[in-house]
């Protein structure tokens, strides 16, 4: 039995819908502002893109993986960041959409820092949590001198008279 293939990227209707990401650029629909968001890989075994949720205004959009996406959002303010798979903040930015207008952010994992970017390569990140190499590295540390430390305090406590 044979299925019909499953399209990968939502397909693009006539009027654009608001909140999904299209590979494409899209025009804003009336009252709307698309949002130009690149994604990075980042450093990981495992693509950033494909373990992290992308929010706007805490609602959900889906983005596949890496690479350039098209979102139409309401004109206004808006909270933007990207979650880990427990919802746990690793980037976050703010943003007021002008009606008709394309607005560029670029998310950039890092080896050291999570880093959001505008149009204009102007740091525009409100909160950029660490990567999961330098978490993973100060906390090896941490544990090493905490583990090294005591076995050597409890050594001189030892033999000391």
């Amino acid at each position: 039995m044979s299925y019909p293939p499953y399209p990968s990227y939502p397909p693009m209707p006539g009027a654009v819908t608001p909140l999904i990401a299209y590979p494409q650029p899209i025009p804003p629909p009336p009252g709307h502002a698309v949002l130009a968001v690149s994604v990075n890989r980042g450093p990981y075994i495992v693509p950033a893109p494909t373990t992290c949720r992308f929010k706007i205004d805490r609602q959900t959009v889906p983005i596949p993986g890496e690479g350039t996406w098209y979102v139409a959002v309401p004109a206004g303010p808006h909270d933007i960041r990207y979650t880990d798979f427990m919802g746990i903040p690793v980037m976050t930015t703010g943003l007021v959409a002008h009606p008709g207008a394309l607005h560029a952010l670029s998310f950039r994992f890092g080896g050291w820092r999570n880093r959001v970017h505008d149009g204009h390569g102007t740091d525009v990140t409100k909160f950029g949590m660490w990567s999961n190499y330098s978490v993973t590295l100060v906390t090896l540390v941490v544990f090493g001198l905490l583990c090294c430390g005591g076995t050597g305090l409890l050594a001189s406590l030892s033999t000391s008279p």
